[in-house]
């Protein structure tokens, strides 16, 4: 905190004594605008009532989504363009228990220190009549004691744009402005014998008025910097705040498994836990280190016989901690966004738009892995990066490009010789209510190694659909080397408390083996959802997803040269068609606790109508802090 504004800050009872000198005059001719001591005492003890602002810049989720300021003022949010949406979800702000007065106390303190630090300054021009100020009239009840101070005193100034935005609140550097002017006109009127004994004598009167008040302002300055000196060299960082999510689950299945022929799965509880550290180094970029520890059953392919049946939450690495997000954002220029990510990185998880608002986040959206948004998004993960081109209000383009094995310089790896995607995106946003986005991704899996005689020597791994659909739409020609040629539609519109939105997506993967070559599947998926926002109450949120899993609906097989007719080729494709139907309710407990119980079931689970329906059923309780 400026050891000047500080000084300015203790000055205060001149200007509010001046202010009230002024006034006292000005409304001699205004009954209706008269204030009481007490009235204004208790003004003066209030003057910490702004709305709260982050010590360091914001790194909210939702905080890149506003236009970067021209100047270098201080902001209170990090800025880019008007349209970039972010992919993941945010985590509340905490709020203390009720009772609690050490916290609230200690909290109150905080927001004081975060108003003081970003509250950001206009340029003010001195007006030299109150005719200037285009947004005031004689009509107004302050019209007087503003001519008043700026006629005589010389102590008002308007915006750059002539607006005095009289009913707007106060900043504290607008203060400091407007009590450095003041000051000055009145040690000036003081100088030159401009106050006449009448004047003085009723300064002087003012002053032994309102000595008390006065007075305990000042301590109250005096105490508050203090408190502020000891936050300041106690603060966890001046550029890094945490901000953390645990999610307690509970789940289980229902209807006999493709893999046992039985319900023989039991009910499981396990958790998640993420720790983000969120930093900034000028108050428009982002460093994200995420630290994440995972042990929530996945319901795959191993265990029920598919993997339709997983949670949009699940993992499991027994709880070891890892860094599962490590990645660098920042603005060139006003339009273009850039993200660098050095591990783990997916596309969902930059600043790319999935256009899925209400369901892509594993801890506030859909509990399926399926219904969080088009499975090709899935389709490569790593190192590598984004970047997010904004034409306006209504146009985004986006490039994206991530190397699974981009930290191994071994062969057939690295950043270009190995698995890899590269994405293109338009996104449209006709009005602000709705987005409309076209997506093309190009992805390459290295798969396993072969000797001549086809024997494998080292293992690959082939995901086309992300695990999201049947096991053969993951690896339509087993675990051999394989490219893909996926394209997807996505749109959302939301009405007040509605939202509705879904998606299409169409892959045309082709096997890259010398011997099966020219051999190619095409594989489908579609889905439509529903949001309820609010509903009984602030935060809840109902959904319901449906449509069908990727599914692989045709493929053209060619052996050693040899082409396969299509009666030939009939069993080697989904004969049948899955449905994924799911509903969950959010449930916001607190603004630090939600619970979502659901369910979602998958009829003709793998795309066969002779398997068991399929349900799952989960509770997820998110804290986040």
């Amino acid at each position: 905190m400026s050891t000047l504004f500080w000084k300015a800050f203790k000055a205060s009872p001149v200007l509010l004594v001046a202010s009230l000198f002024v006034a006292s005059g000005a409304s001699a001719a205004e009954s209706n605008s008269h204030a009481t001591a007490a009235d204004l005492s208790t003004a003066a003890m209030n003057l910490d009532t702004e709305p709260t602002a982050s010590i360091s810049p914001r790194l909210d989720d939702a905080a890149l989504t506003e236009p970067i300021p021209a100047t270098d003022t201080p902001q209170s949010s990090v800025t880019v363009s008007p349209t970039f949406q972010l992919a993941d979800s945010t985590f509340p702000e905490p709020v203390p228990a009720a009772g609690d007065t050490s916290v609230e106390s200690n909290q109150e303190i905080l927001q004081q220190i975060q108003r003081y630090g970003n509250e950001g300054s206009t340029s003010l021009d001195q007006v030299t009549s109150v005719g200037q100020l285009r947004d005031v009239s004689p009509g107004d009840w302050a019209y007087e004691a503003l001519r008043s101070l700026v006629e005589r005193y010389g102590c008002i100034a308007g915006y750059p744009d002539g607006t005095y935005r009289g009913n707007r609140a106060l900043t504290r550097y607008e203060f400091a402005a407007g009590l450095n002017a003041c000051l000055n006109q009145i040690e000036r009127l003081i100088g030159t014998d401009g106050f006449d004994e009448t004047e003085l004598e009723t300064l002087r009167r003012l002053i032994q008025e309102f000595e008390a008040e006065l007075a305990t302002l000042g301590a109250r300055v005096d105490n508050l910097e203090g408190r502020v000196a000891f936050l300041e060299d106690n603060q966890f960082s001046t550029t890094t705040k945490l901000r953390g999510e645990v999610i307690f689950g509970f789940a289980d299945t229902f209807g006999d498994t493709i893999a046992t022929g039985d319900d023989d799965t039991n009910t499981v509880f396990g958790d998640r836990v993420r720790l983000n550290f969120e930093t900034s180094f000028t108050g428009r970029d982002r460093l994200r280190t995420r630290l994440e520890a995972i042990n929530m059953a996945e319901f795959n392919s191993g265990v029920t016989g598919t993997n339709m049946t997983r949670l949009g939450f699940d993992g499991a690495d027994g709880n070891d901690v890892a860094i599962d997000e490590l990645w660098y954002r920042f603005p060139l220029g006003d339009n273009l966004l850039v993200q660098i990510d050095a591990a783990n990185g997916e596309f969902q998880d930059t600043i790319l738009d999935v256009v899925n608002p209400f369901f892509d986040s594993s801890g506030s959206g859909s509990i399926s892995r399926f219904g969080r948004f088009n499975p090709i998004y899935r389709t490569g993960g790593g190192a590598g990066g984004t970047l997010t081109y904004s034409l306006g209000d209504a146009l985004e383009l986006s490039a994206s490009y991530f190397a699974d094995e981009g930290d191994n310089p071994g062969e057939d790896s690295g950043l270009f010789n190995g698995t890899f995607a590269a994405l293109g995106q338009i996104t449209f946003k006709p009005t602000e209510n709705i987005t409309v986005a076209g997506t093309y991704v190009r992805s390459y899996y290295r798969g396993a190694d072969f000797d001549e005689e086809g024997n494998v020597l080292e293992d690959g791994t082939v995901n086309v659909t992300g695990s999201t659909g049947s096991v053969f739409a993951s690896q339509p020609f087993g675990d051999i080397a394989t490219s893909a040629d996926s394209f997807g539609i996505q749109a959302n519109a939301t009405f007040g408390k509605f939202s509705v939105g879904g998606w299409v997506g169409y892959q045309d993967a082709e096997a890259e083996a010398t011997f099966f070559e020219g051999t190619d599947a095409d594989i489908w998926n579609w889905a439509v959802n529903l949001a309820l926002l609010d509903l009984g109450g602030e935060g809840n949120k109902l959904g319901i997803v449906f449509g069908t899993p990727p599914k692989v609906t045709d493929t053209d097989i060619v052996f050693l040269g040899e082409e396969f007719d299509d009666d030939d080729i009939d069993d080697i494709e989904d004969e049948d068609t899955s449905y994924h139907l799911e509903v969950f309710y959010r449930y916001q407990l607190t603004d630090n606790i939600a619970i979502t119980p659901g369910a979602f079931v998958i009829f003709n689970p793998e795309h066969n109508d002779d398997n068991d329906d399929i349900w799952v059923g989960t509770i997820r309780t998110v804290f986040s802090f």
